[in-house]
């Protein structure tokens, strides 16, 4: 339904090396239980408490209660070497799931309808093999983090000092991706997902009787030349060669069809690759809404928010990570290098304080309905990813760590 990508090859199962084939049926297990049981940022009590039960099974070191509900797991290789960090959010998104499967959330109102599920079972999943496995060099520790949809759980994480102790040299991540078939990756240098503003903004005019204009400021009128004024931000005033996007998503105004009404709302997204411009769409907008209200006789009030930066890849880490893949995804085809989305993550945080690497994993599967986008109540992804997902974490830490 979403990709525009042949599928160039489907997993090839001896690329897997056996152990990880093997725990293959447990990430299934693992990544239903968390299905059926989502929860909310920062609600993500039962995710945490299982995350924490595996580990303690396996006798894995780890802290809970990081940032509310963040679990943190650190794993030493059987002689010295760097530290490497693995990302994983656990939220879900307050979505009814229309999917008919045995493993359909159980919590009404709220659906693992991202992937989130099947990030916290690759981190899992990595934390099992490398705990039976210390044959690496170095340290490896597992970020199981809250509220990834909101508010976001990835800054507070980095105050309560999940980086520290032993300091972090570099960290990676990655998001099972229905934009691309299985059997694929999406691995970029630079930008690969966007800064994620939003802002609120009322008009106040002044209301009255629809068939007398003069002794009224029509708030609807300024509030409509204001939503065509802020898309000419980017049309004329970002370089062409830039990405970015200013979106109204919502406009709420007026009572009946003979009233003109005095105040109308907006609230909007920006969205943009280039921190240069990080300082810029607030203040533009805020001159454009000023202007137009000002020639009017209305009055306004904005509020704008600055939620995540973008999400900027190290090119050295994106060159491990991309020269990894390439040994677990059969045809060079796989590699998407260019891909990216102007949806946000908080990932941004992670890699605004240590080098890493974010990238893609392609978990579409038309042939068995399991392409439907992200957000989507029938959200579904192709469980063959996840051992793809914990083979590719594993290559990096042997070669990240050596």
């Amino acid at each position: 339904m979403v990709s525009t990508f042949a599928n160039p090859s489907a997993i090839d199962s001896s690329r897997i090396r056996p152990d990880i084939q093997a725990l293959h049926p447990q990430l299934v297990e693992w990544r239903r239980t968390l299905h059926q049981r989502p929860e909310l940022g920062f609600r993500e009590r039962l995710t945490s408490q299982f995350v924490a039960q595996k580990l303690q099974e396996w006798g894995v070191d780890h802290q809970t209660q990081i940032a509310e509900t963040g679990v943190v797991a650190t794993i030493h290789g059987n002689r010295p070497g760097k530290v490497l960090a693995i990302r994983a959010d656990m939220d879900a998104l307050p979505i009814q799931e229309e999917n008919e499967v045995p493993y359909k959330s159980q919590h009404d109102g709220v659906m693992h309808a991202c992937g989130h599920d099947g990030h916290t079972t690759i981190a899992l999943g990595t934390a099992r093999y490398l705990s039976q496995n210390r044959d690496f060099a170095g340290t490896v520790k597992l970020i199981f983090q809250p509220a990834e949809e909101g508010p976001g759980g990835a800054l507070p994480m980095v105050k309560a000092g999940v980086l520290k102790n032993p300091d972090v040299d570099a960290i990676i991540g990655l998001h099972l991706w229905n934009q691309l078939p299985l059997g694929m990756a999406g691995i970029r240098s630079g930008a690969l997902m966007a800064a994620v503003e939003t802002f609120s903004c009322t008009i106040f005019g002044k209301g009255g009787h629809g068939a007398i204009p003069q002794q009224t400021i029509d708030s609807i009128v300024v509030a409509s030349q204001v939503v065509n004024a802020l898309q000419t931000i980017v049309a004329r005033n970002i370089d062409p060669i830039e990405s970015a996007v200013v979106t109204i998503g919502e406009f709420h105004a007026g009572t009946a069809c003979n009233v003109i009404a005095d105040t109308a709302r907006l609230k909007g997204t920006v969205r943009y690759f280039n921190p240069k411009y990080g300082d810029y769409f607030a203040p533009r907008l805020e001159q454009v809404i000023a202007g137009i209200c000002h020639s009017h006789g209305a009055h306004y009030e904005l509020n704008y928010e600055k939620l995540y930066p973008p999400v900027i890849n190290d090119c050295a880490i994106a060159d491990l990570v991309r020269s990894v893949a390439e040994t677990v995804i059969e045809s060079p085809l796989g590699i998407v290098p260019n891909c990216q989305t102007m949806g946000g993550e908080d990932m941004s945080f992670f890699l605004q304080a240590v080098p890493g690497c974010y990238f893609f994993l392609g978990s579409a599967n038309a042939e068995k309905g399991l392409d439907y986008p992200h957000h989507h109540p029938r959200f579904d992804f192709d469980e063959t990813a996840l051992s793809t997902g914990v083979e590719l974490f594993v290559r990096c830490v042997e070669k990240f760590c050596q």
